[in-house]
């Protein structure tokens, strides 16, 4: 592998870059001067065999054209109210050439209907069928011919370096926006236009008001096929016993959509990641954004898990929508998952005073239900109503197993945990424009969550100490619990945006949000004889109902001035909450939190933003029970009564440039929190036994993160180069001790790819991670080096080849300690251009890695992590496509 990387790189470095192609580039601008951003130019060669090339001038008026050495082209430059410019050009030398249009006295409908281009406010629609020839088979073969548009490997689609976050197909949301799902399954000659939107709201008449920072696309349907069934279907088999098989079948028609994903699999190859489970999580129109805090809860952590030493997998998920007429469109879709898995792991764990290694090994079976109906009512252009109803359910069931060893002794244990989850969503929403300067929108929600847990620890090791009272004389110790939560929010939203003129505007918020808790925890020892000692007797056991009413005012002033766009506001909060169980309280306070943007726009491509927010939260009601309870094997929790809510600054600025033909991408951001109030665990340690509770710190937190990527395109080359940062510092009180810990990660990568037509695009660079951890008793400090390379490949009309590689040098440089691991993965698959038929040859962890390896920290946890991972699979699959 050294000596092919070293082939790469000296390959690279020798190569004889775009010795055919030279350059015609220069400006295009009006009679006076003033440069014509987003004109079009096109060169189309005399030759009608050969592919036309084009470019739009960016917001400096400047174009560039790569043309083939010898090429005789007729150029042509256009833009809406100008008269086209045309001359001939023999592509023999590098050339600058600037433009000067002149405004023209007629409509040039004709002109206008040729533009591959066009740019109308914050929409672009690129004439597909200028860019393509007829070879490409899915959309996102035709989407890497726009200027300006990348796919990346893992379907995600930028444009102009922003990111595309919904996906559209005739203007409906296709398979909840999921670009990945459309790019690999739309057939390329199926689409028409494309458009894409930016500053997307759902409800166009929103647009203005919303602060939206979202990119749609919207895949037009060519008239011919709108009525049409395209997919896939795949299966393979592999060594020891490996296995794969999915189907992605979709209906499209002008009325009726249908879409179904269905894949079993024992590779852990997941068709339902944890980012998919949030973009059908449900939730509410972005003009609430900032009012509702959605989150994955219990539903989604079986999601999560990547490096697995087994899995089986089964996946299905149907999605239709239905439009009656034209004011009623009716959608719904279900998705089911199971997924049976095992997992080990080995911690090296770094306590305060002592250290402990663990294995760790669960098996898991988890399934999970989502049934989403949604009826949307378009009662006219300026009005809206949408009613969704969301239900899920889950039954997780896990067995773990885990030996810890502390100075030679050994403590081996087990447990069973059963989760049942249900939850059911509600909101009705309302958006009415009622004239040119008043727009309202209302929200009513409704959410019931409820979660039943079960656990059952065994073991014969003495646990506990006397953290609890158990009755130490038995052969086997044997701890059951229940504990079980159940969720009931109410909530209701009103918001009213005047807009008093194109660059004032005045927001008002006016709601209330009442969320009713039940806690219960009940824990008890099993005996050798059958009794049961309950331990409520010593303060274990929790019944408690948490109740929080918020109750709140917003007012916000936003105003534009040239390239300036500032909103400043405040909500003010009225909170009143109770905790009733063995003592009852009751509590009301008033918070003010103000917010404040300001944001320069230079260009499109180039803008500046700072946010600033003083925000608070409540912690969920196992926080306020008052009686103990078990929180894993080997630590005891009780909660506080006392506590209220957190307090804390939050600022972020953002800077964002993207030139297409100067091929700079340039994000850099930095996000500063500082806690005023917060809420922090409070440990006692009696060896690895752990008692916790929690308490509220003035000033117990402040972090600083940043982040830079720049990417510069050279010729046929892009240099990239992403470095970030996490600085953070707290206070924790661990055996009746305040110290003051910091936590320092630091992070780089550099790469190199290609970008030739007929060359493999390959990418090569080195990621380095370095992890400090500074206390009072201690410092610790991991570095992992990781070069990398990837390969992906066109060849012999058909043939696609993609490899990846990574070589990991993990470092705890505290210990002494150092591994080395490599992890490979290769596809190689034909499909022949006509045929429906396709092959694929998969390797996945070719040099048969056993694990991964990583490190964390927590309050009072250092830990050093190996994960172990599947062997290696080699699957040969056979695909049909419709």
């Amino acid at each position: 592998m050294k000596k092919l990387l070293k082939f790469i790189f000296y390959f690279l470095i020798t190569l004889k870059i775009s010795s055919q192609e030279i350059t015609l580039s220069g400006f295009v601008k009006d009679s006076l001067q003033n440069p014509l951003p987003y004109a079009n130019v096109l060169a189309k060669p005399k030759d009608v065999s050969k592919n036309l090339k084009f470019a739009i001038t960016d917001e400096e008026g400047y174009y560039k054209l790569k043309l083939k050495k010898g090429d005789t082209l007729t150029v042509n430059i256009s833009y809406i109210g100008y008269i086209t410019n045309n001359f001939e050009f023999i592509a023999s030398k590098n050339t600058k050439k600037d433009f000067i249009l002149q405004q023209s006295s007629e409509q040039l409908d004709e002109i206008i209907i040729e533009m591959p281009v066009m740019i109308k406010g914050d929409t672009t629609t690129y004439k597909t069928e200028k860019f393509v020839d007829g070879s490409e088979r899915k959309l996102k073969n035709v989407l890497k011919k726009l200027p300006g548009v990348e796919v990346d490997k893992k379907g995600n689609v930028t444009v102009q370096g922003k990111k595309i976050t919904q996906m559209l197909v005739d203007g409906k949301k296709f398979f909840g926006g999921n670009s990945k799902l459309a790019v690999e399954n739309i057939p390329a000659d199926a689409v028409g236009n494309v458009e894409v939107i930016d500053n997307y709201n759902e409800i166009a008449f929103l647009k203005n008001v919303s602060d939206s920072d979202e990119m749609a696309m919207n895949i037009k349907l060519k008239e011919d096929k709108k009525q049409f069934i395209f997919g896939d279907v795949e299966t393979g088999k592999g060594n020891q016993d490996f296995y794969k098989t999915n189907a992605n079948l979709f209906y499209y028609s002008p009325k009726t959509n249908i879409n179904f994903i269905g894949n079993t699999n024992n590779i852990n190859e997941k068709t339902f990641t944890f980012k998919d489970y949030l973009n059908f999580s449900g939730g509410v129109n972005a003009v609430f954004k900032g009012n509702f805090d959605f989150t994955g809860q219990d539903f989604s952590q079986f999601l999560e898990s990547a490096d697995l030493q087994s899995s089986k997998q089964n996946f299905g998920a149907l999605n239709i929508t239905k439009t009656t007429n034209s004011k009623l469109d009716i959608s719904g879709y279900a998705i089911f998952s199971n997924t049976n898995t095992s997992s080990f792991i080995e911690n090296l764990n770094e306590y305060t005073n002592f250290n402990e290694e663990k294995t760790n090994k669960t098996d898991a079976d988890n399934l999970l239900g989502i049934g989403n109906f949604n009826i949307e009512y378009t009662p006219n252009n300026l009005e809206k109503w949408h009613i969704k109803t969301q239900f899920k359910r889950t039954n997780n069931y896990s067995q773990n197993a885990i030996t810890s060893l502390i100075n030679t002794n050994t403590n081996t244990i087990t447990t069973d945990r059963n989760l049942k989850s249900t939850y059911i969503n509600q909101n009705i929403e309302w958006h009415k424009r009622q004239s040119s300067k008043h727009t309202f929108s209302t929200v009513l929600n409704y959410v019931y969550n409820k979660n039943n847990r079960n656990h059952f620890w065994q073991t014969k090791d003495p646990i506990f100490n006397n953290l609890i009272p158990i009755e130490k004389e038995q052969e086997t110790f044997k701890i059951n619990q229940i504990k079980n939560t159940k969720k009931q929010n109410i909530d209701a939203v009103f918001k009213h945006f005047w807009e008093l003129n194109n660059n004032n505007h005045i927001y008002t918020t006016l709601g209330n949000m009442f969320l009713n808790e039940s806690f219960l925890t009940k824990e008890s020892q099993e005996l050798d004889n059958g009794n049961i000692n309950n331990f409520s007797i010593s303060e274990f056991g929790n019944d408690l109902n948490f109740k929080l009413n918020d109750l709140f005012l917003g007012i916000h002033y936003k105003f534009r001035t040239g390239i300036f766009t500032f909103k400043q506001g405040f909500y003010a909060h009225n909170y009143h909450w109770k905790t009733n169980q063995q003592t009852n309280l009751s509590k009301n306070k008033w918070v003010v939190l103000p917010d404040f943007l300001a944001k320069i726009e230079f260009t499109k491509s180039k803008k500046i933003q700072f946010n600033y927010n003083l925000k608070t939260s409540f912690s969920d009601a196992s926080k306020f029970a008052n009686r103990f309870y078990l929180q894993s094997y080997n630590s005891v929790f009780r909660g506080n009564e006392n506590l209220e809510n957190n307090l804390f600054h939050n600022a972020r600025i953002y800077y964002r440039k993207f030139s297409l033909y100067r091929g700079v991408l340039l994000n850099a951001s930095l996000n500063y929190t500082k806690q005023i109030r917060g809420i922090r665990n409070v440990v006692n340690f009696d060896n690895i036994n752990q008692f916790l509770t929690v308490k509220l710190f003035n000033n117990p937190s402040e972090s600083i993160n940043g982040n830079i990527r720049l990417e510069k395109r050279i010729k046929e080359i892009k240099y990239k180069f992403n470095v970030g940062f996490n600085n953070s510092i707290y206070k924790q009180e661990i055996n009746n001790s305040i110290q003051i810990n910091k936590n320092n990660n630091y992070n780089y990568k550099v790469g190199i790819e290609t970008l030739f037509d007929n060359f493999p695009t390959l990418e090569i660079g080195l990621k380095r991670e370095i992890g400090k951890f500074i206390s009072s008793n201690n410092n610790s400090k991991f570095a992992t080096l990781e070069p990398f390379v990837s390969i992906d490949y066109d060849f012999l009309k058909g043939f696609i080849f993609n490899f990846d590689y990574s070589r990991s040098n993990y470092q705890n440089k505290t210990l002494g300690q150092k591994n080395i691991y490599e992890i490979a993965n290769g596809t190689l698959s034909y499909k022949k251009q006509d045929s429906a038929w396709s092959y694929k040859i998969i390797a996945q962890n070719i040099f048969n890695t056993k694990f991964r390896q990583s490190n964390s920290f927590t309050d009072y946890l250092i830990s050093d992590t190996k994960t172990y991972i599947l062997p290696r699979v080699f699957m040969f699959s056979i695909g049909y496509n419709l």
